[in-house]
């Protein structure tokens, strides 16, 4: 057995069902011997699909996505999906290839430093260096990966050492890692006191919540207790929008109907909550909010993150512990915040102007998909509608990159959905500019048959710095730019394409798209105007009393 070989047997033994990578010169040994693996090879047309891929399956799994590459460019490639992984705190692993050793220590074509590039964009970083080691180095890649908060490894494999025969046979290791222990009683009596002496607490929800399976502790503990819940971008579906406690989606830089609850609060519950959602100092300005932390890691140093007191250990334990012992709060203000936030969603149904309002969209979208289905959100103007309109029920059915938050997302992170859950519908919904920046894995999904929908906002323009310009300066600098035809770009692709061109067609689309087997997609011109609009109405926004 070679030092490639038992690369390969260590995935396996870690529950690898899929690899997302680009073959290349440096990887052949790895590539050879997938031949004889029940690991499948998703080829891709570009390694940031294949990272942005493994990035998505693992946050919806929360098993290691896996993506591998050659050395030189074909690493580099990786930096932006894994650097994504790593601040959306989605468990990935990333291979690459590399040069012999002997090449090195001198300059060499393609040759980079690969594990000090890695290094500040994961959580691990490590080169294979002798065959024997590939087991140690593949499970604490793996473990640390998915240890919380999870993130990114990455691993270089110098060719040669890859070729390499074994000296002596070697096993994969024992899949291990650490148990979630329960909070101690200590902070949980203190976190009651401070809840049951508040007259009107608040819960921030995060991607934690999700992460770790804590959803329903949530809603039973939001129930009992009549506690409002707003949930961040990553956070969506972590407690049902339509519930009568949801205050929706924060995360949006304005004043919002949400943040009338915040405000209002006099003691927040930052449960599973991380900064890079949506930074503290937006919703603790003054300095002056109660805050309650509770999270398998202890807060990270703010000066606007201040607690009174940090609940650290398994976020279902600590919210069950909690709920035995405090009385139920009066929600009146909670449930008559929601019921403004969902009259305001539901008020665009009947809307047919044209190009489509955003809100429409949505509107339109959310019909079209049962609870259970999945949007996988892109980067842009669109995001923030999504975020905050997109009503979700359940957790991972609303994917919105909201940490490092990079265009391109979309297209692949929907391949990677199909993948893991091939019963449910998968929307990728993007801008224009975000699908053509990664446009060319519609090849991918064709060829792998995986029929997802890609729903496209049109606007031939980077519209959300349109409306960041539009708000500082009042005018646009060199936002424009011009699109192929989506239809004909889909079929030359062997994809199904829809051009939306009134209104009423929108629903129509989507229903024909989610029907059909192919791969699909759906140009949407979408009326962008709107932006200014929602800035102005939030700006002008006094919260109920």
């Amino acid at each position: 057995m070679n030092a490639a070989e038992l690369l390969v047997k260590c995935l396996e033994n870690e529950g690898v069902k899929y690899i997302f990578g680009i073959p290349g010169e440096e990887n052949l040994d790895v590539m050879d011997a997938l031949l004889d693996s029940k690991i499948t090879f998703i080829t891709t047309r570009h390694e940031q699909g294949a990272a942005f891929m493994a990035d998505v399956y693992g946050r919806l799994t929360g098993t290691q996505g896996v993506c591998l590459s050659t050395l030189g460019p074909g690493a580099t490639n990786l930096i932006t999906g894994v650097a994504d992984a790593n601040m959306d705190r989605a468990p990935v692993v990333a291979i690459a290839g590399q040069a012999a050793t002997k090449r090195l220590p001198k300059e060499s074509h393609q040759v980079l430093d690969l594990v000090n590039l890695f290094k500040p964009i994961t959580k691990y970083s490590a080169q294979i260096l002798h065959p024997e080691i590939v087991p140690e180095v593949v499970r604490k890649a793996f473990k640390l990966a998915g240890t919380e908060k999870p993130g990114a490894a990455f691993i270089d494999f110098p060719e040669n050492i890859a070729a390499m025969e074994l000296e002596e046979p070697k096993r994969p290791l024992k899949v291990q890692g650490p148990m979630q222990p329960p909070p101690p009683k200590e902070k949980i009596d203190v976190a009651a006191a401070i809840i049951s002496e508040s007259s009107f607490p608040v819960i921030i929800a995060g991607n934690g919540v999700i992460r770790g399976k804590a959803t329903e502790a949530l809603l039973r503990f939001a129930e009992g207790l009549n506690i409002p819940v707003a949930t961040t971008f990553m956070a969506k579906g972590a407690f049902p929008s339509t519930h009568r406690l949801s205050l929706g989606t924060v995360g949006l830089q304005g004043q919002d109907y949400i943040n009338c609850g915040l405000s209002r609060a006099d003691v927040i519950l930052c449960i599973g909550y991380d900064m890079v959602e949506y930074h503290p100092h937006l919703w603790n300005p003054d300095l002056t909010q109660k805050i309650i932390h509770i999270d398998p890691v202890p807060a990270e140093v703010d000066e606007h993150y201040i607690l009174e007191v940090g609940v650290i250990g398994s976020i279902s334990g600590a919210l069950d512990m909690l709920a035995g012992i405090i009385e139920p709060k009066n929600t009146e203000y909670g449930e008559h915040l929601h019921e403004i936030i969902t009259g305001e969603l539901s008020s665009y149904a009947g809307d047919t102007s044209f190009p489509v309002k955003p809100q429409k969209i949505i509107s339109d979208l959310r019909a079209a998909l049962g609870p259970e289905d999945i949007v996988i959100s892109d980067v842009g103007a669109h995001k923030m509608w999504i975020a905050r309109m997109y009503q979700a029920e359940r957790p991972n059915t609303c994917i919105i990159s909201n940490g490092f938050a990079s265009m391109g997302i979309a297209l692949p992170g929907a391949i990677a959905a199909k993948l893991a859950y091939p019963e449910r519908n998968v929307v990728a919904a993007t801008g224009d500019a975000g699908f053509m920046m990664n446009c060319q894995e519609l090849e991918t999904a064709v060829r792998i048959g995986v029929p997802i929908v890609v729903l496209i906002w049109s606007d031939s323009a980077y519209g959300l710095i349109k409306w960041k310009q539009d708000m500082r300066f009042g005018r646009e600098s060199n936002i424009g730019f011009k699109n192929p035809d989506f239809v004909k770009f889909a079929e030359s692709f062997g994809a199904e394409g829809f051009r939306v061109s009134s209104t009423e067609e929108l629903a129509e689309a989507l229903e024909a798209a989610l029907k059909s087997e192919k791969v699909s997609i759906i140009d949407c011109p979408v009326d962008y105007s709107e932006n200014m609009r929602l800035t102005a109405r939030l700006g002008e926004l006094v919260c109920p009393l």
